[in-house]
């Protein structure tokens, strides 16, 4: 072989290399830009924008979304306006929470904002979280609740208990639905009735040692009936120090989040205990290799495919922590609430991930009938 047929060679598998390596960074960055999957971090733990500004800068190599969860911050609009635009910069998409709107000044209404900020920030600005947890505060008629159990007796059954729950909270959805695309909550329960109250997507929360499964089931289900989104949101598994769970745990909750075909996985800071609230080294590495992992593995996203579901008599607002869990939070557990819990578990020990739970309503029945390889009723026998 002569010597300029050996150069050629030589220069034939460099040109190869490089364009080879080319491909690979353009198929990465298209990866990233145009992203199926949003993952980040709910910074809830300080009102202060350089607070904010020193986590964006921890994570924006490695996240896409930023949740903004400091509600007094909404309150000062040159903060949030300086805030947005420092996540915009960093190219990270966000939510912002708002609170009631009665609570703004009039010179400062959430509505102005939302419409400028739409025009300035694009599809960056993905929407408003608005009224936290309105399904577990009903189960455990916290302060936020939306029916208290002094009005049983004038709610008198479950149907009703429905229909008020849904009427109240989407009046508080209301302002914000006019103006916004897209409004948001988290919670751990009742989630089919926050959809039907309006929300766009609802973040299910993991937290607590909660069956992930069955937490996937309930929120998954419900979103797929009603054609909306779903995502997780990593909470407190703890309260009192560390409050979050382990960094490996982190990781494994991601990734099933991902493999389970949700559009969102969110990591809750607060309170603030170092520089970036509960979130140590161990969680960032986490984020970083689940980052890696979805960037390499496209193909697993709802790699975990919805295959079965349950389905619950119409309006029955169970809360699926124990079998002797509430109804609407209004209601003792009844003859049904045992055996639901039970055909629930039963199944998660069959299908795991791949189970849904859905209710018998009869305007979206249609649709859940034709999603789903098989169907299991609460009035059949489940072994």
């Amino acid at each position: 072989m002569g010597l300029k047929t050996v150069v050629f060679s030589i220069v034939l598998i460099v040109v190869l290399f490089v364009s080879i390596i080319a491909t690979v960074e353009w198929w990465l960055s298209e990866e990233i830009s145009t992203p199926e999957f949003y993952v980040g971090v709910e910074f809830a733990y300080s009102d202060n924008v350089d607070d904010l500004k020193a986590l964006v800068d921890k994570v924006k190599d490695y996240t896409n979304l930023l949740v903004l969860g400091a509600v007094q911050m909404s309150f000062n609009q040159t903060a949030l306006t300086e805030s947005c635009d420092y996540m915009y910069d960093a190219e990270l998409s966000f939510i912002i929470l708002f609170t009631d709107t009665t609570l703004y000044s009039s010179d400062q209404t959430p509505a102005v904002w939302i419409v400028e900020a739409r025009q300035k920030y694009g599809d960056k600005f993905l929407g408003v979280y608005r009224y936290d947890e309105p399904g577990g505060n009903q189960l455990d008629q916290g302060r936020s609740r939306l029916i208290s159990r002094d009005n049983v007796a004038a709610i008198g059954n479950y149907s009703n208990a429905a229909k008020h729950f849904v009427n109240n909270l989407h009046a508080h959805l209301e302002p914000y639905l006019a103006v916004c695309d897209r409004v948001y909550t988290s919670d751990y329960g009742l989630y089919w009735f926050d959809y039907e109250a309006g929300y766009n997507t609802v973040f299910a929360e993991f937290g607590a040692n909660h069956s992930r499964p069955l937490t996937i089931g309930l929120c998954r289900g419900a979103a797929t009936a009603q054609n909306k989104s779903w995502g997780t949101i990593v909470t407190w598994t703890y309260n009192e120090i560390p409050y979050l769970e382990s960094g490996d745990k982190l990781y494994s909750d991601l990734k099933l989040t991902y493999d389970s075909g949700a559009e969102y996985a969110v990591v809750f800071s607060y309170p603030i205990l170092g520089s970036y609230g509960t979130l140590k080294d161990e969680h960032f590495d986490a984020l970083q290799k689940f980052w890696d992992y979805m960037l390499r593995n496209p193909g697993n996203h709802g790699s975990i495919k919805d295959e079965v579901a349950y389905v619950l008599p119409t309006d029955y607002g169970f809360g699926f922590r124990s079998a002797t869990d509430t109804i609407w939070g209004l209601w003792n557990a009844d003859e049904l609430s045992a055996k639901v819990w039970s055909d629930v578990n039963t199944l998660i020990g069959e299908y795991g991930s791949h189970l849904d739970i859905v209710y018998d309503d009869a305007k979206l029945f249609d649709a859940v009938k034709g999603h789903y390889d098989r169907l299991f009723f609460w009035n059949e026998t489940i072994s």
